[in-house]
């Protein structure tokens, strides 16, 4: 009887110690997806030495060629587009699988030609400063060892 008892405890504690902090195994924050539904252009991407480093954003472009790029939120089936029209960088389209979980996380993946499914990797970056006409998603990456905040900044189109 108490190899039983002592058995549960220690299988109770192994089980309620694993994280569930996942990004894609959360529920999700209906609320900032509706206020981020529609048509948006991201105005400036900023981040500590954008003046002498390079940031290639989300394995596509440069991020400077992010700047102006449009960006369309479908939230009932959380689909979308992004489309980089920059006249500096080449010319880009492709839809998107988005969401938002409870923890302010936003979760992306680039379609391209494949289903959402079929998409194994995918970006998670941090919604910040949320209102009806503009809101940031924050990328953490790292520079030479430290780790630096990358701020997209998003405006409603009308």
């Amino acid at each position: 009887m108490k190899k039983i008892i002592l058995i549960s405890f220690l299988s109770l504690l192994i089980f309620s110690c694993k994280s569930k902090n996942s990004a894609t195994s959360t529920k999700l924050d209906t609320k900032s997806e509706v206020a981020i539904k529609g048509n948006w252009t991201i105005s400036s991407v900023n981040y500590p030495g954008a003046d002498v480093i390079k940031v290639t954003s989300f394995d596509l472009a440069d991020s400077k060629c992010f700047i102006g790029s449009k960006w369309k939120f479908v939230s009932n089936n959380n689909k979308g587009i992004m489309t980089l029209e920059s006249p500096k960088c080449t010319a880009y389209s492709t839809p998107i699988t988005w969401f938002i979980n409870k923890e302010g996380q936003f979760v992306m993946k680039i379609l391209d030609e494949a289903k959402a499914k079929t998409v194994k990797s995918g970006y998670v970056l941090r919604v910040a400063n949320q209102t009806e006409t503009s809101f940031q998603l924050i990328d953490r990456i790292n520079v030479a060892g430290n780790m630096t905040d990358v701020v997209y900044q998003f405006e409603k189109l009308n």
